[in-house]
């Protein structure tokens, strides 16, 4: 068939059923001794063609740039709803509130997809976030996050209810798995956005991130294809309040899952493990530093305060601290209540990943130094004579 994922070549074929038994959909059957394909079943999951050692199976050509009756099919705005045991992901309901404002000027509906297992006591909480539906898809083969059932399990869903949007968090689970379901949705996936508009006038999703270095701003589109699917870093947006007294529609979905490639024997929490991104007080450094030795201070005053050591990609190249305090577009995005930085003279790579924090506190030696232009308050000084005596007043106090 003309629709069909996959295409079977009749003289290649040599009848060997390896293709039967690897699909795991059971979307293949024999006839006269030829591999025939059932494309209502079939996932496009590639495991036939892997099993194929007579190459008989490809892939079918991809239809380029549909037109626009079919675009007009895909509606509403999405948001995969991240979850760690039963637990909704911050990033989710910063999601669903950039969400709820893309869906107001579509004029759509604004829907969250929860997968996992025992999870269906979340949705409430995502209805409090904005969401008008969920997506419910709550099985067994979802307890733990493995990047192929996932993208299977999204994939489904999409393809039924045919979203015009996807979005999700560009954390280490949305970045593994989301252009998987891109790749299976046949369509474009923009990585690590820092904003999102819909466009008045076309309708499309306008998808700004850095490029080359942090040194531009792309905005990018996707035109001829559905679902527009795209992941934005955490911290770039802010949380609605929740409103307990929205109402919402759930959808449980019971789907046939493909097999997971990888099996997870256990989880183990890597010891001393840092997440300035859920700081709420940071206490970061930069070259202004001079040497690794000299960030102690900075971390005797990050205890002091309740904080957490940040530093810019300069300490972290030269070796002075690991990658995981690094703040900046090729570090963490945070947003802390409070953003205290020392010696760090603000390169626009830096300011992106804390721009959004509640409070900005600058020290620095160099009045034209461009993170005092998103400083709330601003110190020209030498950062080895204040830091030391702010350490001085709060062991005083404490």
């Amino acid at each position: 068939m003309s629709d069909a994922p996959i295409i079977i070549d009749s003289e290649k074929c040599k009848g060997c059923k390896l293709c039967i038994k690897a699909c795991p959909f059971e979307a293949l059957y024999m006839e006269e001794k030829l591999a025939v394909l059932k494309p209502e079943e079939c996932r496009a999951c590639s495991a036939c063609l892997d099993s194929c050692p007579f190459g008989a199976i490809t892939e079918a050509e991809k239809k380029n740039c549909p037109g626009p009756d079919v675009l007009s099919d895909f509606k509403g705005i999405w948001v995969f709803a991240e979850q760690h045991h039963g637990r909704v992901q911050e990033v989710a309901y910063e999601l669903l509130a950039t969400g709820r404002r893309l869906a107001d000027d579509r004029e759509s509906e604004l829907a969250a997809v929860l997968l996992g297992h025992n999870v269906t006591d979340t949705v409430a909480s995502l209805i409090a976030a904005g969401a008008d539906k969920v997506y419910v898809v709550d099985q067994p083969a979802l307890a733990e996050y493995e990047a192929n059932v996932y993208a299977d399990a999204l994939n489904q869903v999409i393809t039924k209810y045919k979203p015009e949007v996807v979005l999700a968090g560009a954390t280490a689970i949305g970045r593994a798995f989301f252009a998987k379901a891109a790749v299976r949705s046949r369509t474009g996936l923009t990585a690590d956005c820092t904003a999102l508009s819909i466009d008045k006038e076309s309708s499309i999703l306008h998808q700004t991130r850095p490029a080359f270095g942090g040194n531009i701003m792309a905005t990018i589109i996707t035109p001829n294809h559905r679902p527009q699917m795209a992941t934005v870093r955490p911290k770039v947006f802010k949380p609605a309040p929740p409103d307990p007294n929205r109402k919402g529609e759930t959808l449980i979905e019971a789907l046939k899952l493909v097999a997971p490639d990888t099996k997870i024997l256990r989880t183990e929490r890597e010891s001393g493990a840092v997440n300035i991104a859920e700081a709420e007080i940071i206490v970061a450094g930069g070259r202004g530093l001079k040497k690794g030795d000299n960030l102690n201070i900075l971390r005797k005053l990050a205890e002091l305060l309740g904080g957490v050591l940040g530093v810019s990609r300069a300490c972290v190249d030269s070796g002075w601290c690991s990658a995981a305090h690094q703040v900046g577009q090729t570090g963490k995005t945070v947003s802390p209540k409070i953003y205290l930085a020392f010696g760090i003279s603000g390169a626009i790579q830096h300011l992106e990943g804390m721009r959004s924090s509640d409070t900005i506190i600058a020290v620095n030696r160099d009045e034209n130094a461009p993170i005092f232009g998103v400083a709330d308050l601003g110190i020209v000084g030498d950062l080895f004579e204040i830091a030391p005596r702010l350490i001085t007043a709060l062991e005083s106090v404490n």
